[in-house]
């Protein structure tokens, strides 16, 4: 895996969301609504990205239908924890755009192209992120224990803080953690998802990303506005 240079070279060999292909991938909108996976009951959904309109526990009603799936392939005693799943346009931008503060004042002569490709590598940029559309979820694992499965980082640790741990393929974890990983890369590809690279927990279907890596030629989720739904596509229900 190369090292990131501060001297502005490419910050991986991985197709990172700030690539211009995933743009270039057409939506084709196909209309699902958002379902709350609280009230599913095969999978747990983590508290710790709640926001006081619930948003963070919606996905689409068919990445629902996956998740099912993705759950019913893990062995026995296992659960998946959705820690988020659809997040609203505007906070989209918000976490991009402290993002890219954060690496502007950490490399102050990385160019700006380069401030942004290193920054899709853990927030996505605004225009393709997965998240908005409603198609994408970051899960762990619950073991049969009970206990939280350990992955090598936390959900959500940037690559600054983890030295690149956060690679779904990173060499620096335990293999214990490896196998964790191998667990459930395996069940969600049973439910049909593709993951982003350098974020273990990011798995998605339906959307930009998702349609690029399986050559689907287009996407079938877009993104949607959190406060009235896009398109006649209604708002979670719920709120």
């Amino acid at each position: 895996m190369p090292a990131w240079k501060a001297s502005g070279g490419p910050v991986t060999d991985m197709v990172l969301l700030s690539d211009e292909r995933i743009a270039a991938v057409p939506v084709r909108e196909c209309g699902e609504p958002l379902v709350d996976l609280r009230t599913v009951g095969e999978f747990d959904v983590d508290d710790r990205q709640a926001d006081p309109g619930g948003w963070y526990a919606r996905v689409r009603i068919g990445v629902a239908g996956r998740l099912r799936a993705a759950q019913r392939a893990l062995p026995d005693g296992y659960r998946l924890v959705v820690v988020e799943g659809y997040r609203p346009p505007e906070l989209q931008r918000r976490y991009f755009a402290e993002h890219v503060a954060f690496l502007t004042g950490r490399y102050p002569g990385l160019p700006a192209a380069r401030v942004r490709e290193r920054a899709s590598a853990y927030i996505a940029p605004p225009e393709v992120a997965p998240h908005p559309t409603g198609g994408a979820v970051d899960v762990t694992l619950r073991g049969p224990d009970g206990a939280l499965c350990w992955m090598g980082t936390e959900v959500n640790a940037s690559p600054e803080e983890s030295d690149r741990a956060c690679y779904t393929d990173a060499p620096n974890i335990t293999e214990g953690s490896r196998a964790n990983r191998a667990t459930l890369r395996a069940a969600m590809g049973v439910g049909g998802f593709v993951n982003y690279p350098s974020e273990w927990w990011h798995w998605s279907m339906g959307e930009r990303y998702w349609a690029f890596v399986t050559g689907a030629g287009s996407a079938r989720y877009g993104s949607l506005a959190a406060a009235r739904g896009i398109d006649g596509i209604p708002p979670p229900r719920g709120t």
